[in-house]
């Protein structure tokens, strides 16, 4: 037979590990995340809803958190379902209520619907991040029916920032969308949401004019519902994928391999989110790649903390964080020993990886990687801030 190892028949048993992961697997619950674009698309309503009718079908599904922001239509969509008492914390002298984890495991029912996925808990929780809280109910076999807003993924940080002008604290790693069984996208025209906005159908009186004229605004609106419907696009191409990999050689990009170089600037962060984004795209590996000069124990400690906060973003996007120490060689030398190294096809720098005066000097990194390699792809991400005219003084 075709596929069938006849010379060893133990060649095509799974392996105790391969058993144990899918009995876990089969174990877990299911993750239904709603995903929009904006605050007030309607995911909290739309999950509500679908929370009713499944309850009128007889499942077991209560409510771990909602935030209903004081809007009348959400607050109506709660009805009969059942809520579980929220954790009570004091911290400072006020009292805050998270999501009650122990409970929610103890009382197991079929789903829990919990809302604002990528919050930060209250010193004192059961865990830092909400969506933390989602896995640990998840791994329970609960089901969970959660939301989040496009802007909150970490990985279109820098985007989001950029064309509103809005620096989002409170960020989702991206790889937690990949443990969503189902994502669906609640999505309304930025037409639409301006008007609910201006009825006040999502802020008080007070903030409806000011949210017009920044996060609001058209330009802004149109720009997130593209980033979520790129994301939503992205899972399903992921999904197919993974239903059908016995139709093809293998995944899109399978061999594509992405390299990130990093180094003490602003640039830094944006270009290992950026890594990420070509590298989800493609279906390639990440890597990222430090070059040094001195041993991280003689660093200075702002140093040690700038490759900790790497070290933290490379695992949140699932890549290998690679630091080299370069001894005599040139940086450039370095990035293309470990691109051959890892068979690297595409080379990510900032713009300022090499001022313009280093390069009268001592050349430019890009033309030194260019000459020393064949079919790798350099891309050049240009800084958030122009480049300082550099002291030409020796």
């Amino acid at each position: 037979m075709l596929g069938v190892n006849t010379e060893n028949p133990f060649a095509n048993r799974r392996t105790p590990e391969e058993i144990l992961a899918e009995i876990n697997k089969q174990s877990r619950g299911k993750l239904k995340l709603y995903i929009g674009a904006a605050p007030g698309v309607g995911k909290t309503y739309r999950m509500l809803q679908d929370a009713n009718e499944l309850r009128n079908e007889g499942k077991d599904i209560v409510i771990g958190l909602v935030e209903t922001h004081n809007r009348m239509e959400t607050g109506n969509q709660i009805g009969k379902l059942e809520r579980v008492p929220l954790l009570e914390i004091t911290y400072k002298g006020k009292k805050f209520f998270e999501v009650n984890v122990p409970a929610i495991i103890a009382r197991k029912p079929e789903i829990v619907i919990i809302d604002e996925l990528a919050h930060s808990n209250i010193y004192g929780s059961v865990n830092p991040k909400r969506y933390l809280d989602v896995e640990e109910i998840v791994a329970a076999g609960i089901d969970v029916y959660t939301a989040v807003n496009i802007q909150h993924l970490e990985s279109v940080h820098d985007i989001v920032e950029n064309f509103t002008g809005v620096k989002v604290k409170e960020r989702l790693p991206d790889l937690f969308l990949d443990k969503a069984d189902e994502i669906q996208l609640i999505d309304i025209t930025p037409i639409e949401l301006r008007k609910r906005l201006k009825e006040g159908k999502i802020y008080a009186n007070h903030k409806i004019q000011q949210s017009l004229s920044n996060f609001f605004t058209e330009a802004n609106l149109y720009a997130l519902r593209e980033l979520a419907l790129r994301e939503v696009a992205d899972d399903v191409d992921e999904k197919i994928e993974e239903n059908n990999g016995h139709l093809y050689q293998g995944p899109i990009g399978l061999h594509e391999k992405i390299l990130v170089c990093v180094q003490y600037s602003e640039t830094a962060e944006k270009l290992i989110r950026r890594g990420w984004r070509m590298a989800n795209r493609l279906k390639a590996k990440l890597y990222v790649l430090h070059v040094t000069d001195t041993e991280v124990l003689e660093m200075p400690q702002w140093k040690r903390e700038k490759i900790r906060v790497w070290e933290e973003l490379s695992i949140q996007f699932d890549a290998q964080f690679i630091l080299q120490k370069k001894g005599k060689k040139k940086p450039a030398k370095v990035i293309v020993e470990t691109a051959k190294s890892y068979f690297i096809t595409q080379i990510l720098l900032g713009q300022s990886a090499r001022t313009r005066w280093e390069e009268i000097k001592r050349g430019s990194i890009v033309n030194d990687i260019m000459r020393q390699t064949t079919n790798i792809d350099i891309h050049i991400v240009a800084d958030s801030k122009p480049i300082r005219k550099e002291n030409k003084r020796k």
